[in-house]
């Protein structure tokens, strides 16, 4: 903000002294216009020298994808977002056959073991399970009266969520990619960490008599934002800032008024 063209100082009209216009020699005083120099940048010194910025849902230093920032007023958008109770959606990646301390291939190996007996069809099976598992969760934290109208437009709308804090919901997760050793999920979450997803590949491999590590955590939805409105790192500056802000905030309203009303 600093670094972008700031506005033209002001001006005041001084009397300033100059030859009269006759050449006898003498000094006559002349009105003039000239800038105020309390406006000068070396006097005022730098415009902005607070900005106050906050994180939304927080990403730990292993994991990456989309990362929601709220500026100035957008830090209340995120406090209203939040009570929202969005999903938010994840690429995870696995690899079977060892197991480590964090549930990370990085981490510290503790065991190996085969992996030769696993299919796509024995994991989606355990990945039905979660997913009915977490479903039945889900309906418990909402608060809802299943019985009623309210919970068949609420779920024709897709809106049934927890009504306040909750363990963490696997809402959904399904396979993208199986070529043992490696694997590739694709999970809706609410109220996760990306620690408890690793945990989550971990518990996987056990279920299926055997160990997985998790390769990655990218996180590919936060609410109404994708990782079409994510800024790379090359585009960390104020028009894209701008620009970006102005096409989300037509997304967040939207959002917002369906579902807080």
């Amino acid at each position: 903000l600093n670094a972008a063209p700031g506005r033209a100082p002001r001006q005041q009209i001084r009397f300033l002294p100059a030859p009269a216009a006759d050449g006898s020699g003498a000094v006559e005083l002349v009105a003039a216009r000239v800038p105020v120099l309390a406006d000068h940048p070396l006097v005022r010194g730098p415009r902005f020298r607070r900005l106050k910025i906050g994180a939304g849902h927080r990403l730990d230093v292993k994991a990456s994808g989309v990362f929601v920032l709220g500026i100035g007023h957008g830090n209340k958008l995120l406090t209203d977002l939040y009570n929202c109770h969005l999903t938010k959606v994840y690429t995870v990646g696995g690899l079977f056959g060892k197991a480590t301390d964090d549930f990370s291939d990085t981490g510290k190996l503790i065991e190996k073991t085969t992996f030769d007996h696993i299919t796509r069809e024995k994991l989606e099976r355990i990945l039905a399970v979660i997913q009915g598992t977490n479903q039945k969760a889900l309906l418990m934290y909402s608060n809802i009266d299943m019985k009623t109208q309210e919970a068949y437009e609420l779920a024709v709308k897709g809106l049934i969520r927890p009504m306040g804090k909750s363990p963490p919901i696997i809402t959904a997760v399904r396979c993208l990619q199986f070529a043992l050793p490696e694997f590739q999920l694709e999970i809706h979450c609410l109220h996760e960490t990306q620690q408890y997803l690793r945990k989550m590949v971990h518990e996987i491999g056990l279920e299926l008599k055997s160990s997985a590590v998790c390769t990655q955590v990218r996180r590919i939805r936060d609410g109404v934002f994708t990782l079409d409105d994510a800024l790379p790192r090359t585009q960390w500056h104020l028009q894209s800032i701008q620009e970006a802000i102005r096409n989300c905030q037509l997304k967040v309203e939207a959002e917002l008024e369906k579902t807080l009303g």
